[in-house]
């Protein structure tokens, strides 16, 4: 706070504050999303952090061991990351052993990525609390509210408004 030549404080105004027509923008649904994914990465973060790992190793622990053999440019589409952002977290995961990277049987210059068992073990220990707080949140839904809570989350997938969502058979 500033201070005159006679010492006393001078409140400076706040500056306008643009105006918010509050319904146009859903707060309530933005709050709710902002939370639900604080907490839904809570428990694979207290697991990571304990090993020296982040979110990043998740996410490649995850889907490697979702699509084991999937390719690397395959896994930066899927992250929609560059080769340098990959490069240092695919590193410590092949050599913690997470991770085994081999090339191609058809085409020697693809890079394929397979789970080791750990790497398999904790890619379902990450996903072990995350699939049972998804449960107690839809134990009381009914199948068909359950299926517009996926359908709902799978509309909010496109990274461009104009793209179409990306359906799914996995329900």
């Amino acid at each position: 706070m500033a201070r005159t030549s006679t010492g006393r404080a001078v409140q400076k105004a706040m500056p306008p504050m643009p105006a918010v027509d509050e319904a146009q923008i859903d707060f309530e649904t933005i709050e709710l999303l902002f939370f639900a994914y604080r907490d839904f990465v809570s428990d694979p973060d207290a697991i990571l952090a304990k090993i020296g790992m982040g979110r990043a190793h998740h996410r490649v622990v995850y889907f490697v061991s979702r699509q084991p053999g999937m390719m690397v440019a395959d896994l930066l589409d899927t992250l929609q990351i560059t080769k340098q952002s990959l490069a240092r977290v695919l590193k410590q995961l092949i050599e913690l052993g997470y991770i085994r990277q081999m090339a191609g049987a058809k085409d020697r210059r693809q890079r394929r990525l397979y789970p080791t068992l750990a790497g398999r073990e904790l890619a379902l220990a990450l996903s072990e609390p995350q699939s049972r707080r998804i449960a107690l949140a839809m134990e009381d839904l009914t199948p068909e509210m359950r299926a517009a809570v996926k359908q709902f989350l799978r509309k909010m997938r496109g990274r461009d408004e104009n793209l179409e969502p990306i359906d799914s058979d996995l329900d």
